[in-house]
């Protein structure tokens, strides 16, 4: 039976030249980089050499460029080091109501250690203005987290305008973004977009779990979270997870030869909302000019977990919503006003570059094969 996945945005299938990396690195170059010994300098190169390559997409120096377990740790580093170590400055924190979890737990735990953190609520596209930035930014404000493409909708925030906004505001406030849906999808040039910190993942790219990078400029100083070996200049101390960190590499070399991915992903995503269109059971919540890798939408009257069951056991795999949410209901839709019944049966599907306009089909065959058997009059 045919196999279709569509749950990119959760994670994808590591690549062929990820792997390849990777499984070398484990059984050649499997020293600690760490070790003055020659296996372990063979080791070091691969992890200069993979220093440079994710340096290289997003336009910054190697030295600013630390590899961590992922994602989250990304993120918790980038704004716990950073509130912590400007605190004498100010202490307002500006994000979005509608962050990856692993922000918004964070700015949870700031404000129980006394930080104001502003929370900006999205339109109903799940987007965040410029004059909303611009409103909430002040003389207090020390950081602005605000992340590039919302993992649920696929929106796209001004990035691009917000270091412009804390200059124009007299801000003394620093720039994190959590890159981790744009990374590899979107042009990303941190010093020309004024970008402070940058948090990034390899599995959203055909890597491995268990790595990611923080981008820290060399103009910025944070507070260390975590203490061991020195690794990593101290951001994430312990001993680097080199088959992993090759296979990012190798993901990246691999996307590097890739030809128009997103030409063809936004083929892709405008292909499913015609097939969409008539159907008067679905509505999309995705913006259209959000990043086409994401197009979430809502199936009236059926439960997400009951339709996501009904496609997974026809080999068909989407998500209801953010897969670290756990079931619970998406905080990006409430944020962006969505009714309840609209949240409680909305599903991502979520695409990549191996995916086809005959996975588009088989969806849609066994989507309206699901309305069919399960609405309830």
């Amino acid at each position: 039976m045919r196999e279709v996945y569509l749950d990119n945005s959760a994670t994808t299938k590591v690549c062929d030249t990820a792997v390849k990396e990777a499984v070398t690195t484990m059984v050649q170059n499997y020293g600690n980089p760490s070790s003055g010994h020659a296996l372990g300098i063979r080791a070091e190169n691969v992890l200069d050499e993979s220093r440079k390559v994710v340096s290289k997409v997003i336009g910054c120096e190697p030295k600013e460029l630390f590899f961590t377990s992922g994602g989250t740790e990304s993120n918790n580093i980038a704004i716990f080091g950073s509130a912590e170590h400007r605190r004498k400055l100010g202490n307002k924190i500006v994000t979005t109501a509608i962050e990856h979890s692993s922000v918004l737990r964070v700015m949870e735990q700031l404000e129980n250690r006394g930080f104001e953190v502003v929370y900006l609520k999205p339109d109903l596209f799940g987007t965040i203005s410029k004059n909303q930035l611009m409103n909430a930014i002040d003389n207090n404000t020390i950081l602005v987290s605000v992340m590039c493409v919302n993992n649920e909708v696929g929106s796209i925030m001004p990035i691009g305008d917000i270091k412009n906004i804390i200059r124009a505001k007299n801000s003394k406030a620093i720039f994190h973004t959590d890159a981790v849906q744009a990374f590899g999808k979107l042009p990303i040039n941190v010093k020309r977009m004024g970008i402070d910190l940058l948090s990034m993942s390899a599995h959203k790219i055909h890597g491995s779990k268990g790595v990611g990078a923080l981008y820290i400029s060399k103009n910025v100083k944070i507070n260390p979270i975590t203490f061991g070996g020195g690794q990593e200049h101290d951001m994430s101390p312990g001993t680097e997870p080199m088959p992993a960190i090759a296979g990012f590499k190798g993901a990246l070399l691999e996307l590097s030869k890739s030809k128009n991915v997103y030409a063809k992903i936004a083929d892709l995503n405008n292909y499913c909302r015609e097939r969409l269109a008539n159907n008067e059971n679905v509505r999309i919540n995705s913006p259209k000019n959000g990043l086409p890798y994401i197009l979430n939408i809502s199936v009236k009257r059926i439960k997400s977990e009951t339709m996501t069951n009904f496609l997974s056991s026809n080999n068909i795999y989407v998500s209801n919503g953010s897969a670290c949410s756990k079931g619970n209901r998406s905080h990006v839709l409430s944020a962006m006003g969505l009714p309840a019944d609209m949240i409680d049966s909305s599903i991502r599907v979520s695409f990549s570059r191996f995916n086809t306009r005959e996975d588009v089909d088989y969806f849609i065959k066994y989507l309206n094969e699901g309305i069919d058997k399960l609405i309830k009059f």
